[in-house]
């Protein structure tokens, strides 16, 4: 659920957003009815193919006021991606429009150049209008680009980048009535035909900005990936410790949103925390590039260069969902004999039990065929609460285990000794203070040694467990 500052953040973001669009519409319809009434009184083509031009860029303003509303929407089940593609799409419609308006003013600027002259009449109201056209370009255009660039809308780009061109079209159709007046007054007939020409240069700019965002919208339908951006996201991901690989990064834009879409190689043996911390390390990698990206992460397990044999078969009993512990290599005379424990759920029969081992077996030979043999001791694993009862403090059994652990030189002390009894069986915990620098194998011979030793003299017991502590922090 997003929080309430999330939520008054979207709907300041939409506000603004509808704001800028709606005004920008606005000042579309006043300068267009005025270049019309300009154009029509004039009979300049240059103005009349501004005011053509002004008239589809307020359908596309209509088009991107439409567009904006509908683009913010949340993703619901039948759009879960959002509602973001209606910008790209809205941007695609104002292309083909602009198309549009090409064609009509080159139809006529050559019609007036060879076939049909038309006198035109510059008027000092003509000039305003196209200075004042040029004031509001410029104001709209500012703030379209300054909310596009806050929200990276594409569909306010499209907008601004209109507005921003039409600035100089209307530039050169001031210069070829211009160039009108001083032909009268010079008597040069050439210059009479600067008012089409010019009508042709504004033609050739909106074909330019037709191409640029004919680029960018069809770009954004087909779910291209922005330029650079897969190669910084999979530049960024490779860096995250512990990424083998990065086996496919696609990333798509709708609306001001991205996707990221990557599947990662990472090392099989990884627990699943393990492997989920590594995905949210993934993830933030790529928000460093792509702040509000959508990410999925897939990932995928790989065997990693470190790995020895022992990781090997863990990673092959892990695949197959076993636990295998104690796990013993001996190389008899070239030959590897491996020994294994392996858990099972204690429900299960022998022959079921048998039969998973099999299967086991058979996964480890085919993949680690420098094994010779293999040889799996059944633990069952147990799956129901057993009820037990602590047995009140018994001394004989203390005192044997504090003479047994007496005798070996590493051993600072044993405390804690419990004894438990559980189905009629007797248990024995107790804690173990040794060295802290002492090796774990030694740690672990320690540990055998004193449970073999204890059950000599107490054969009642049905089993030892040891929690060996370090000197410097031996009460946990």
């Amino acid at each position: 659920m997003s929080s309430p500052a999330a939520v008054l953040g979207t709907e300041a973001m939409r506000a603004e957003k509808r704001a800028v669009a709606r005004n920008s519409v606005y000042a579309a319809i006043g300068i267009t009815a005025l270049k019309f009434v300009v154009g029509i009184t004039t009979g300049s083509l240059g103005i009349l193919s501004e005011a053509a031009h002004s008239a589809l860029d307020l359908v596309a303003a209509i088009i991107t006021l439409l567009s904006v509303r509908v683009s913010d929407k949340p993703a619901d089940a039948d759009h879960q991606y959002g509602h973001g593609k209606v910008e790209n799409f809205s941007a695609f419609i104002e292309t083909g429009l602009l198309l549009l308006t090409c064609i009509w003013i080159v139809w006529e600027a050559i019609k007036r150049l060879f076939y049909h002259p038309i006198e035109i009449e510059p008027t000092v109201g003509a000039f305003i209008v196209m200075f004042i056209s040029i004031v509001l370009d410029y104001w709209r255009s500012r703030r379209l680009r300054r909310i596009a660039d806050k929200y990276d809308s594409q569909a306010l780009q499209a907008d601004a980048l209109h507005f921003s061109t039409d600035i100089w079209s209307s530039s050169v159709v001031i210069l070829g009535l211009t160039l009108v007046l001083l032909g009268r007054k010079f008597g040069i007939g050439g210059l009479r035909q600067a008012d089409p020409i010019a009508a042709l240069v504004v033609a050739c700019v909106v074909v330019y900005v037709s191409w640029r965002l004919a680029r960018q919208t069809i770009d954004a339908l087909l779910d291209a990936a922005p330029a650079g951006v897969r190669n910084q996201v999979m530049d960024a991901v490779s860096r995250v410790d512990g990424v083998l690989e990065v086996d496919r990064a696609r990333i798509r834009r709708a609306g001001n949103r991205y996707f990221a879409d990557l599947a990662i190689g990472m090392q099989r043996n990884l627990t699943f925390q393990k492997s989920e911390q590594m995905v949210q390390q993934v993830t933030d990698a790529v928000h460093r590039i792509l702040p509000d990206a959508d990410v999925m992460v897939h990932s995928v397990p790989r065997a990693g260069g470190a790995e020895n044999l022992f990781d090997r078969i863990r990673a092959v009993a892990a695949r197959e969902n076993f636990n295998v512990h104690d796990i013993s290599v001996q190389d008899l005379g070239g030959r590897l004999h491996v020994e294994q424990h392996l858990e099972l759920d204690e429900r299960l029969s022998l022959k079921e039990a048998h039969d998973q081992v099999t299967v086991l077996e058979s996964e480890i030979r085919r993949e680690l065929p420098e094994i010779s043999s293999i040889l799996t001791h059944i633990e069952s694993e147990p799956a129901t609460i057993e009820p037990g009862s602590e047995v009140e403090r018994d001394q004989r059994l203390e005192k044997a285990m504090k003479r047994i652990a007496a005798d070996v030189e590493e051993i600072v002390d044993v405390h804690e000794v419990i004894v438990k009894r559980v189905r009629d069986k007797l248990y024995l915990s107790c804690h173990c203070t040794l060295p802290d620098t002492l090796p774990l194998s030694r740690v672990h011979d320690i540990q055998t040694e004193l449970e073999i030793r204890l059950k000599q003299q107490a054969p009642e017991l049905f089993r030892v467990l040891i929690h060996p502590e370090p000197v410097t922090d031996n009460r946990r």
